[in-house]
């Protein structure tokens, strides 16, 4: 009877657990015709789970993990984060991604990852109508301009305000190099 008992009573917790997940994120192909629908059920984890959930950033995960970003990015921040797709890390010039992420060239890599976050949490609606520069993590600046959508340098974000736990991501179609 014992034993039955603490049967029931996994399997009730279990349901009860179940009750209370969320349904888990699917993987969206990487399309402008998609992003906005990362924003819609992206989930209030931190940035580096967001990214991995909302699928189309793999080559941005990895390139994290490689540059030992991974513990930064999922730390308090607040931080923004300019997310290159794999489409955008497609784009670069054959080779670049393979030396990047060798690790001889950790520092450059960690430069570039930087290179695509501010400190804060930066929305789009507080950029909207203005050019400015911003100055990232790696202590560069960006050129940011809000009017008519917004670009950051010659990206432009494609799906905006994605938020997180730990800030916001916007994904954009270029990678940014400093």
């Amino acid at each position: 009877m014992l034993p039955l008992l603490r049967l029931l009573t996994v399997g009730t917790a279990l349901i009860g657990l179940a009750a209370c997940t969320t349904k888990p994120m699917q993987k969206l192909p990487d399309s402008k015709a998609n992003a906005s629908k990362m924003a819609i059920d992206a989930p209030a984890s931190d940035i580096v789970d967001t990214a991995i959930s909302a699928g189309g950033f793999n080559t941005l995960v990895a390139a994290v993990a490689a540059a030992d970003l991974v513990d930064t990015l999922k730390s308090n921040g607040p931080f923004t984060v300019f997310a290159p797709t794999d489409k955008a890390f497609a784009t670069l010039p054959e080779g670049t991604l393979e030396s990047l992420l060798k690790p001889e060239n950790k520092e450059k890599l960690q430069a570039i990852l930087t290179y695509h976050v501010l400190p804060g949490k930066v929305l789009a609606a507080d950029i909207s109508g203005k050019r400015l520069d911003a100055t990232t993590v790696n202590g560069q600046t960006v050129s940011v301009d809000g009017n008519n959508g917004v670009r950051i340098n010659n990206a432009t974000v494609i799906s905006a305000d994605i938020k997180t736990s730990n800030g916001v991501i916007h994904v954009i179609d270029s990678v940014l190099l400093p």
